[in-house]
């Protein structure tokens, strides 16, 4: 579909940030930033930006392949789905990390019918990735790829919805009034850009909020948070900035971990220049 940014003028732009201040009921604009922070739920997107997200992000995750749509990677505890790799823990393992998988099978269920298999587990039914490869054709993994290659739509919406929650999280976490101020300064900075909606929908497909203390390598996080956090309020371009602060957030991950993770900084660099 090619790498078109979501909206492709300041006026479009100012025109989707505007309707975070419009309340349904009949309201008129707001002036009040926390309002529009309890209002960022009631913006829409378009159903073919939705498609270009979606697109984009599977490309990021899988390459755009179906295949693709089903994965162990390797040195990883735990197997990935759909275009946005959404995890699913086996039995027993506990990472430092959101498990968001579940959240999206019962976001489908509301629309969709699921593979009936899905419903018998809890858990990811497989022990390891040896075991994961080996099912790798059977027929109920055949049926999830199929699956997963027709909700793509479903999928896109249930992570822009994970955005649409972001922000109140975001601030409610933040605690302090003058780091609310900042992260929300930022969030708002990003997102009237060309590309910003799409690099804030997938920086927290991405990399999460930040706001679980779960994800937290000795106790620095690598979500959105720490990103708009770590931004120059002084810096002239937005998107150049919050490339710079996810690369020092993903940067100091690596350095943190408790495993080589090294590995997967490149592919990540790469994927923040899509933001530009």
């Amino acid at each position: 579909m090619g790498d078109m940014p979501l909206l492709r003028n300041a006026a479009s732009r100012r025109v989707f940030l505007s309707s975070v201040l419009v309340v349904c009921s009949g309201w008129s604009a707001l002036a009040d930033e926390s309002a529009a922070d309890r209002l960022w739920s009631t913006v829409r997107i378009t159903t073919q930006e939705t498609e270009m997200i979606g697109q984009r992000i599977w490309r990021n995750e899988g390459a755009g392949k179906v295949e693709n749509l089903t994965v162990w990677n390797e040195g990883e505890a735990f197997p990935s789905f759909g275009i946005g790799h959404f995890i699913w823990f086996p039995r027993g393992v506990d990472a430092p990390f959101v498990e968001s998988f579940p959240q999206l099978i019962t976001h489908l269920r509301q629309s969709r019918r699921v593979p009936a298999w899905l419903h018998e587990t809890p858990h990811a039914p497989w022990a390891n990735r040896a075991a994961f490869y080996a099912d790798i054709r059977s027929p109920r993994m055949t049926e999830l790829r199929a699956f997963l290659a027709e909700t793509v739509a479903e999928q896109t919406r249930f992570i822009i919805a994970r955005l649409e929650a972001a922000l109140p999280r975001l601030l409610d976490a933040a605690g302090d009034p003058s780091r609310r101020d900042h992260i929300r300064r930022q969030f708002y900075r990003v997102a009237d850009t060309a590309n910003g909606m799409y690099a804030l929908i997938d920086y927290v497909n991405f990399k999460g909020e930040g706001v679980s203390p779960k994800e937290r390598y000795k106790g620095q996080g690598w979500g959105l948070s720490q990103v708009l956090e770590n931004m120059n309020t002084a810096a002239a371009d937005p998107a150049a900035e919050f490339i710079r602060a996810a690369d020092h957030v993903l940067t100091r991950r690596v350095a943190n971990a408790p495993r080589d993770e090294t590995q997967w900084l490149p592919g990540w660099r790469k994927r923040l220049e899509t933001y530009r």
